[in-house]
């Protein structure tokens, strides 16, 4: 899997580079000199609320509230960067996410948390998606190969999310503590019973806290809702007369190419594809799009840069106590 997921990744570069080279780099240039002293605003705004409702996301997968919304959110912002540019199939900053939290609880309740969150902020993507493909129908043709092709995706990840629930709830989940292990978090003794824990967390949570599940939903679609909003904003600062409506297609699209691309590292090229491809089925042409993938990238990298200053910060000795068992 580990040279599957590098091939991928190289895979991913190489169509990246090939996008660039077929555009052109000066239709890019022009695009990006359009968004002029707006582009340092739209590294940090709105994405700190699409953070701050995913955070809330996450903070609603805890059967109580323990963690301080702060703590959350800095483990959560180190985790993402974790995702982000290591090849561990966007899980293995869900690891780091829930041993950040060791300060207040064992991993047998924090990793919970993160399986139960990473599961309903694919439910939400699945709705946005859906919410997506209900308003292409307005501003794409019926024929469209791209509608046909979201339509499939759409379906793979109802799939796809509806079995992984089902090993929640039936308590068949074994992948954690092996997670774990292989990031050298736990010793191999440690993994069995870390499991167990887990899989009779998850099965409590189901059963037991409905309520938070459709919140948990629900605070994630509000952050796949404000990425459309940042969208838009994107798209206006560049020149494009573009509806709010056409901002939540290429977001939902964007969501759909996520999904299907989560083996390959930060999703390169696979989303500057999905994106070239939407705006041209939109009629935006394809420099705008990869413009448009541009300068998330650099958003991107701005926050992935400060995740990593977080996750230093809270590894530092003294500041979070050593992973102990706790009753």
């Amino acid at each position: 899997m580990r040279v599957l997921r590098l091939l991928l990744a190289l895979l991913g570069a190489l169509l990246f580079a090939g996008l660039i080279v077929e555009i052109g780099p000066s239709q890019i240039i022009a695009e990006f000199r359009e968004l002029s002293w707006r582009l340092g605003i739209l590294l940090v705004f709105p994405f700190c609320l699409v953070t701050a409702a995913d955070t809330l996301g996450w903070r609603y997968a805890f059967r109580r509230d323990v963690v301080p919304y702060p703590a959350l959110f800095g483990a959560r912002i180190a985790g993402e960067a974790f995702n982000a540019t290591t090849p561990t199939a966007s899980v293995g900053g869900e690891a780091v996410k829930a041993w950040l939290l060791r300060r207040w609880m064992p991993l047998s309740d924090s990793l919970p948390s993160v399986i139960v969150a990473k599961t309903t902020i694919t439910i939400a993507q699945a709705l946005f998606l859906l919410l997506g493909l209900t308003v292409a129908g307005v501003v794409i043709p019926e024929g469209s190969a791209l509608l046909h092709g979201m339509r499939w995706l759409l379906a793979l990840e109802v799939l796809g999310v509806g079995g992984f629930v089902c090993v929640q709830v039936m308590g068949a989940l074994g992948g954690g503590g092996r997670m774990f292990q292989r990031l050298g978090i736990l010793g191999e003794g440690a993994g069995a019973e870390l499991v167990a824990r887990v899989d009779r967390s998850l099965v409590a949570f189901y059963r037991l806290a409905p309520g938070r599940l459709a919140l948990s939903i629900a605070a994630h679609f509000l952050g796949w809702s404000l990425g459309a909003v940042e969208a838009y904003i994107i798209l206006r600062a560049m020149g494009l007369p573009v509806s709010f409506l056409t901002a939540v297609v290429i977001e939902a699209f964007g969501t759909g190419v996520r999904f299907i691309s989560f083996m390959i590292p930060a999703h390169l090229g696979a989303l500057e594809g999905g994106h070239v491809a939407t705006f041209a089925a939109l009629g935006l042409g394809g420099p705008a799009g990869l413009a448009f993938s541009l300068v998330r990238r650099l958003r991107e990298a701005a926050w992935t840069g400060l995740g990593f200053v977080l996750l230093s910060a809270l590894r530092e000795p003294g500041r979070v106590p050593a992973l102990e068992p706790k009753a």
